[in-house]
Order: structure tokens, then sequence, then C-alpha cells
């Protein structure tokens, strides 16, 4: 009889290439998570519990991701139920995933723009979002810019998603007329839900 003297050495751990659409006519969907420097998907635990605190049913709401990436964040929202979620990203092979996508999912209410996120901020109308989703790369230092390009196009009871390397606190946010709602740390991941200071 053949035996083995040594068991097979474990399967070697790579990083996820796919993250899944928690809730929403598109749960468990899988996204490809591209090899890219710098692309950072919001994981599971950190989306299941934004959406927690955001509540289930998204209906009417018009959301911004700016920096899209995967397009968790943004396609998470459409999926429960977002009237209007516009996905930007700048790499034109996270474009193309992107659109393939929406076109995969039929997703009507998702637009997907190639183009600067702060530029795009920059240029929303005045108090037009009821969400905006900030995860650009942490090496960027682009969380400042990001705010100061978010606040004017937030509705008066909109709010900001904001992932950070580090915690914000109300001092830090105030020059941006923002107050920290909710915070969450997961490993290295900081994740706050903002609202404009009353």
């Amino acid at each position: 009889m053949n035996r083995r003297a040594t068991p097979p050495p474990p399967p070697v751990r790579r990083a996820a290439h796919e993250v899944r659409i928690i809730g929403g006519q598109w749960k468990r969907t899988k996204l490809p998570v591209a090899d890219k420097p710098g692309l950072r998907p919001t994981p599971d635990r950190v989306r299941e519990t934004l959406f927690n605190w955001l509540g289930p049913d998204l209906s009417g709401w018009r959301c911004v991701d700016a920096f899209a990436g995967t397009g968790a964040l943004g396609l998470e929202a459409a999926s429960r139920g977002a009237a209007d979620v516009l996905l930007v990203e700048q790499d034109a092979h996270l474009v193309e995933q992107l659109r393939a996508m929406q076109e995969k999912l039929d997703a009507q209410a998702v637009r997907v723009e190639r183009a600067n996120g702060l530029s795009v901020l920059s240029r929303l109308l005045p108090a037009s979002v009821d969400l905006i989703f900030l995860d650009p790369p942490f090496d960027a230092k682009l969380l400042d810019k990001a705010l100061a390009a978010s606040t004017p196009a937030l509705a008066p009871e909109g709010l900001i998603y904001l992932e950070a390397p580090a915690a914000w606190d109300d001092a830090s946010l105030e020059p941006h007329g923002l107050v920290v709602s909710r915070h969450l740390k997961a490993g290295a991941v900081h994740a706050h839900l903002l609202r404009r200071a009353a």
C-alpha cells in the first residue's frame, strides 16, 4: 500500500480577489478585485456595519462613490434601492470592470464616469446628494480635499461615509462643518459616518 510519509502542504492563502454585495436585490453577487496598487476594497464586515447604520432601504437616495475602485460601496447602495448612484473612477481598467458589472446587473440607477473624484465632487450641484462615499487610496493624502469638495454638495440631512487610516474627531472635522455620527475601527481601517454640524 502506498502511503505518503508527510501530508501535502496547506494551500497558499491569497488576498481575496472578489468581494460580495451584502444585501438588497443583488445580494451575494461577486465583484472582482483587480491587483492594483492602492486598491483596497472596504472589508465585508465594515460594509455590513455601514449599511446597518444606513438601514436596508435606501429608496430614492442620490449617492456618489467618488473613488469607486471595485464599486462595492456604490453598488451596495444601488442594490438597496438608491435612485441614482454615480461611480467615479480614474483607472481605465477599473472603469471597464465597473461598466461590465453595471451591464451584467442591468443597474439602471448606476452611472459610471471615468474622472478624477475631486473634480467630480467640486462640480456637483449644491445640496444635491444624500450620501457620498469617500474611500481614496490612503497614501494619496486626499481626505481633507475630498471633504472640502463634498460638503457643499451634501443635502441638509445628507451623510458622508469616510474611510481613513486614522480616526477623525469632531475637532478635525470642524473646518468642514461636519461631525461624526458613527465610527468603527476594523483592523487598519477607520470607518466614519459624518453629518453636517447642527
